[in-house]
C-alpha cells in the first residue's frame, strides 16, 4: 500500500470515531447536555467528567449515564460544547446526575 493511501485512511478512521472526554477535557471545554423530552438543557465541565468516567470516554455515549434534573428522563443527549469559550462552572451538574 502507497504511503498516500495509508494516511488517508487513517484519516478517514480519525473522521469515524467519536470524539473523547480527554480531547474536550485538554482543550478546556464543556459537554452540552440537551433533554430530548423537555429540552431542558446544561453544560458540564468536561474535565470532571472525564476524572468521573475516564478520559477515553466516547462523549456520546455520556448520555446513557445522565438523568434530567428537569423531568426525570433518560433521554439525554451529549455532544461538546463548541460555541463556549469559558469553561463550565464546577458546581453541581444542573442537568443530571450520573447515574
Amino acid at each position: 500500500m502507497s504511503g498516500f493511501k495509508e494516511r488517508f485512511i487513517a484519516a478517514q478512521e480519525r473522521l469515524r470515531r467519536p470524539e473523547r472526554l480527554g480531547e474536550v477535557a485538554a482543550r478546556g471545554r464543556a459537554i452540552l447536555c440537551w433533554c430530548n423530552r423537555c429540552a431542558h438543557h446544561a453544560r458540564i465541565d468536561g474535565k470532571h467528567l472525564s476524572l468521573a468516567l475516564g478520559p477515553d470516554f466516547p462523549i456520546p455515549e455520556i448520555g446513557t449515564r445522565l438523568r434530567c434534573s428537569g423531568c426525570g428522563a433518560k433521554d439525554v443527549a451529549t455532544s461538546p460544547d463548541l460555541a463556549s469559550t469559558t469553561p463550565a462552572p464546577a458546581g453541581p451538574m444542573a442537568i443530571a446526575a450520573a447515574v
